[in-house]
């Protein structure tokens, strides 16, 4: 009777089954986690913190006022990086959002119907966006100004239309549209989800997103290989006008109400939720989906902030820290320069062996001396021949 042990694997056991020589298992030793993997990393620690933060967190109630917040955050988040993907920014969406609140509450005050406000506030905001994109692309005024400039225009054309008072909206299919819910979930998290999904097919599986990404990696090669450079740049800046006009409908439906005060600071918010979510400021990069993502860990570190009683001013700090964290891991390739400034700091192994004291040519195994080996001699000048014959 024999006793097989568990320790000892078979003879034709494979190399792979013990991890190689150095015994290491390979499927762990190729594993490496993308930009979305730490994104979806901090995402699980934020939920988690949140969780010990505050009873309250993951109650129903807490995470649809999460969801709630952050679908226009993310639907902005969305129109932000189309451009960015191209290489630009659009600073006016925020204010374009303001715009669009006003432009629908006055249509319906004036008795027009939910669907020719809708139609007609969706048109003016792409219309701001086209303009945008014009002064980008063939006034070549960097995209920072141009949207700056929009961004004041906007707020001001609000301002003007909403001639200093609230603008209250009335017409209950408009609010059940844009405030309402389907079943148990909001109507403004459906349609941050369908702007979603919509634009990350367009991004990953038709022409126009193949051609937004090779403009933003490389214009310069895009236009000489005849891609339309100029009408993709364009089209981007009039999207990114649209769905903040979207996003305006949105607040507006939310807040029952036209109002040129809202939707300060969304482009900032749109901005960080676009870079938290992995797409870099230098174009060619990024999905709508990780954008979204992006936005959730704003809007999830912003509700964890207030239920823990911290005052707005401590909160921006604590914000502004996590953003960077988050872009240092996700899309200013942290993880691989700590990797890199450690696989410097760790000594090579003939190095160390070369350094230990006391260590001599004796402690050499016989493989390693080549002096030793069967018919070969030894170069070494020490090494004196015998001379049997007494010859000199």
């Amino acid at each position: 009777m024999s006793v097989t042990t568990l320790s000892t694997p078979p003879a034709d056991t494979p190399k792979k089954w013990l991890g190689g020589v150095k015994g290491k298992l390979p499927a762990l030793s190729r594993f490496k986690i993308g930009p979305p993997g730490y994104l979806i990393i901090v995402f699980v620690l934020v939920a988690i913190v949140g969780s010990l933060v505050s009873p309250h967190f993951l109650t129903v109630r807490n995470l649809e006022n999460i969801a709630v917040a952050a679908s226009v955050v993310a639907v902005l988040g969305v129109a932000q990086f189309i451009v960015i993907v191209t290489r630009g920014i659009d600073l006016s969406v925020g204010s374009v959002a303001a715009l669009a609140t006003v432009i629908a509450a006055v249509l319906l005050q004036q008795g027009h119907g939910f669907f020719i406000a809708i139609i007609v506030t969706i048109t003016a905001c792409a219309l701001a966006g086209l303009i945008n994109g014009i002064l980008v692309v063939y006034a070549r005024i960097a995209p920072f100004v141009a949207t700056l400039a929009m961004m004041s225009i906007a707020r001001g054309v609000a301002f003007l239309v909403q001639v200093g008072t609230l603008i209250v909206i009335s017409d209950r299919t408009f609010l059940n549209i844009f405030g309402g819910s389907t079943g148990a979930i909001p109507n403004v998290v459906i349609i941050a989800l369908a702007v979603t999904l919509v634009a990350a097919f367009v991004m990953r599986y038709t022409s126009v997103g193949r051609r937004l990404y090779a403009l933003g990696g490389n214009p310069e090669a895009a236009r000489l290989s005849g891609l339309p450079v100029k009408r993709d740049q364009v089209m981007a800046y009039t999207t990114s006008g649209a769905l903040a006009g979207l996003a305006g409908l949105m607040l507006a439906g939310r807040l029952s109400q036209g109002s040129s005060l809202v939707g300060q600071g969304y482009e900032l918010d749109s901005i960080a939720a676009a870079v938290v979510g992995g797409t870099s400021l230098f174009g060619g990069t990024g999905d709508p989906i990780s954008t979204v993502l992006g936005a959730l860990i704003i809007g999830m570190i912003g509700n964890i902030m207030n239920l823990a009683g911290i005052q707005s001013e401590p909160q921006m700090v604590i914000l502004g820290i996590v953003i960077l964290v988050a872009v240092f891991l996700t899309s200013g390739g942290g993880v691989q320069r700590i990797r890199a400034a450690l696989s410097k700091l760790r000594p090579k192994r003939n190095e160390v062996s070369d350094s230990t004291p006391g260590s001599t040519s004796e402690d050499v195994p016989i493989s390693r001396r080549p002096d030793l080996a069967e018919g070969v001699d030894s170069p070494g000048p020490n090494r004196q021949s015998t001379n049997t014959e007494g010859n000199p």
